[in-house]
């Protein structure tokens, strides 16, 4: 299997990275970003590209994939709403139209959120952007698009959080994240989790297209 996947600087990318350099049936990994990966291993190629809404010039070096993992996003705190739809919609499917072109039988999988709104309608802005991100992907004519809305995540292997507010509540606070994942074992993932599942939904496939927690600790068995 040949997977591409972006974000892999951040703490979802880089698990889902790791669970793909580890696999057995994954062949080769090309992590496409704006910064080079700060990891080395043999399966992994790197594409630096600082231009997500054009990919026109980097078609050759995108062609010949099985799956693409993508894991980029940013916060949409102090953001309009035009620039978390460019940072999040337009990048996103940007690279997801130029590979559906060159790899039609590809799965792709989207790291969405809970409370992604499905409906494009409600008052959360940016929960209205994931939606219609989500919803544009699932038309794009792949052979398999899952969307992932983990909800709280679990970094393990040794992954940091670039999001300082993140990396602040895990480190003062798994305590109670663990907690939440004891009495609630439905509603926690870990990064391990995610590349596990991420690498089965190729592997096995699923019969959902919106992947909510218990739908992604399924997979990653």
């Amino acid at each position: 299997m040949k997977v591409i996947i972006t974000g892999a600087t951040g703490m979802v990318g880089k698990g889902v990275l790791l669970e793909c350099t580890d696999h057995n049936s994954v062949n080769e990994v090309l992590a496409i970003g704006r910064n080079p990966v700060d990891m080395k291993h043999a399966k992994l190629n790197e594409l630096i590209h600082k231009d997500f809404s054009d990919f026109s010039e980097t078609a050759f070096d995108l062609k010949g994939y099985d799956a693409c993992f993508f894991c980029m996003g940013v916060s949409s705190v102090g953001l309009k709403e035009s620039e978390y739809h460019h940072l999040t919609y337009d990048l996103t499917l940007g690279l997801a139209r130029e590979l559906v072109k060159l790899n039609p039988l590809m799965t792709f999988n989207y790291v969405s959120g809970v409370g992604t709104d499905s409906t494009e309608k409600g008052r959360t802005m940016w929960a209205r952007v994931k939606g219609k991100t989500e919803n544009d992907l699932l038309k794009l004519g792949f052979k398999q698009a899952f969307m992932f809305r983990p909800g709280v995540i679990i970094p393990l292997r040794g992954i940091k959080s670039r999001t300082k507010a993140y990396q602040f509540m895990y480190d003062y606070f798994m305590w109670g994240v663990k907690l939440m994942k004891f009495f609630s074992p439905n509603s926690v993932v870990s990064t391990t989790e995610l590349g596990k599942a991420m690498i089965n939904t190729v592997l096995k496939g699923y019969p959902e297209n919106i992947l909510h927690p218990k739908d992604i600790l399924q997979l990653s068995r």
